[in-house]
């Protein structure tokens, strides 16, 4: 290392030092140096700007002030205390590594720079971060801040999406750490990326170190640093059933827990399946989609456009059965949302829907998906069709019992007049009645009124039963996932960033009604 390198680093720590203690901001997890409070917050400030993390930083921490609370903790209550933040990965790994800190360490964070970095969740940026600034290590703690700070300084055009730079400007960072102020110095690196050093307006004439900054004297500052595009999320049409309860239930919505594993793992959410389209990049989904992308609130003039809306509604419907087991009628559009994962684009259509009932069995009964239907039942309204596919398996079911009657008529004469019961009683359409009620009223009610509301006669309600494998037993058992909620539910319940957006909205269309 030549003494002109030796006196540009000496200067550039100096004086980035000697401006960090002038301007440093005050910050909550600022007030000590205490290694559980430094790791919350380097945990929620990745990829989170920090005046968004300041209000999330102060509730967990009144919910969690120790190691131990947080490992203690039901999931779902630190779940819902992260709700908001997005990238909930981190709240499980924050929480899964208290546990071990418990375990392992008795209850203290390792004055350990090894021990730190096994923690569930931890990566070379947070050990870094945690060691110099909790214990005064001199560890770097290099996050895209850093990258860009010392890329411009020192002029570098190595690509810092590859990981080979990250370590090279790792061991960079490592030998700038002046002794004694580890934490300080790393603290005043990211505090100048993040307030100076932006982007794409990196404010020169008030840089602390821009006299000997290469790529400024190169004029290079906007060109660096180097980064390749990452590839762009994929996109997908999400359609989501906002679906109010009536009757003991009313006031209410209907939501369901996710999975115990995988994305969204065990938060809540709106009933929603992946439109039939697949992505929101196909040209009847982009020519609905467009201009919703910057609502936030019920807009309902400004939906998909009719056609494209009832195919939606009755994809749904569709799906919810064969998926789900649960029958339901979307009547209308409610608004659009999106939301931006890491490798996702989703775009959510979201449309008012009224509860049915909940399909017995172990398999859904109705491949709706499948079932023959008429140009004038595809085309009648939502509802219609769901009715004909009913009829329409139910009809399959009679043709499979006549076949079986016949063949065992010989040695069981109970099962043929079953067969030839259940015949009869496909002959009948319910096709009208179920216009009439998709157009004035639920389709499908509890199992106590389904007779008045869809006015089918003994045959239609015999086949619709045949169909349904005797649903109407457990017209109310809902799926062990999905629960009835309402406003009060929702400060218990955490919910993804969308679908509490949606719902949000809802509540407020509903108190100011």
């Amino acid at each position: 290392m030549n003494e002109l390198t030796v006196n540009v680093k000496h200067y550039f720590s100096s004086e980035l030092l000697q401006w960090y203690d002038q301007h440093k901001r005050v910050l909550p997890w600022r007030q000590n140096r205490d290694p559980y409070r430094v790791w919350v917050s380097e945990i929620m400030l990745q990829q989170t700007r920090v005046d968004t993390v300041i209000p999330y930083y102060e509730r967990f921490m009144s919910h969690f002030p120790t190691v131990r609370d947080l490992a203690e903790a039901p999931e779902e209550q630190v779940l819902k205390c992260w709700e908001g933040l997005g990238y909930y990965s981190r709240a499980r790994n924050l929480q899964a590594g208290a546990r071990e800190v418990m375990s392992r360490h008795g209850g203290s964070v390792p004055d350990d720079t090894d021990a730190v970095g096994a923690l569930k969740g931890v990566g070379p940026y947070t050990k870094g971060a945690i060691m110099s600034i909790a214990f005064n290590r001199p560890e770097p703690a290099v996050d895209g801040n850093v990258m860009r700070v010392l890329s411009r300084y020192f002029c570098l055009e190595d690509d810092i999406a590859k990981n080979t730079t990250r370590l090279k400007i790792e061991v960079l960072a490592a030998s700038l750490i002046p002794d004694g102020r580890a934490g300080d110095f790393n603290q005043a690196l990211m505090e100048l990326g993040a307030m100076t050093c932006t982007p794409k307006s990196p404010g020169c004439l008030t840089c602390p170190v821009m006299e000997h900054c290469a790529g400024r004297l190169a004029g290079m500052e906007l060109q660096l640093p180097i980064k390749t595009k990452a590839k762009p999320p994929r996109p997908e049409l999400r359609l989501a059933a906002l679906i109010k309860g009536a009757g003991e239930f009313a006031g209410k919505v209907l939501v369901r827990q996710r999975p115990e594993t995988g994305l969204l793992a065990k938060m809540w959410e709106l009933p929603h399946v992946l439109s039939p389209s697949g992505n929101s990049d196909d040209p009847a989904a982009a020519e609905s989609s467009a201009p919703q992308k910057k609502r936030r609130s019920p807009q309902p003039e400004a939906g998909p456009l009719p056609g494209q809306a009832e195919r939606q509604m009755d994809a749904l419907c569709r799906a919810l059965a064969e998926q789900e087991r649960l029958l339901v009628r979307p009547h209308r559009w409610w608004m659009g949302a999106d939301h931006v994962f890491s490798h996702i684009r989703w775009e959510v259509q979201v449309y008012e829907a009224e509860f049915g009932f909940v399909l017995s069995g172990e398999e859904p009964p109705l491949q709706l998906s499948h079932a023959p239907l008429s140009a004038e039942d595809r085309s009648g309204p939502p509802g219609r069709q769901l009715a004909a596919a009913a009829v329409a398996s139910a009809s399959q079911a009679a043709s499979a019992a006549r076949s079986a009657s016949s063949a065992a008529a010989a040695a069981s004469p109970s099962t043929a007049a079953a067969g030839q019961s259940l015949s009869a009683s496909v002959e009948g359409n319910p096709l009208q009645q179920a216009d009439r009620a998709a157009e004035t009223g639920p389709l499908y009610g509890a199992a106590s009124d389904r007779r008045q509301q869809l006015d089918f006669g003994d045959a239609e309600l015999s086949a619709m039963g045949q169909a349904l494998q005797e649903g109407t037993s457990e017209a109310h058992k809902l799926p062990d996932n999905y629960r009835w909620i309402g406003l009060e539910d929702m400060k218990e319940l955490a919910f993804p960033n969308v679908f509490l957006r949606i719902l949000n909205a809802y509540w407020d269309e509903l108190e100011g009604a």
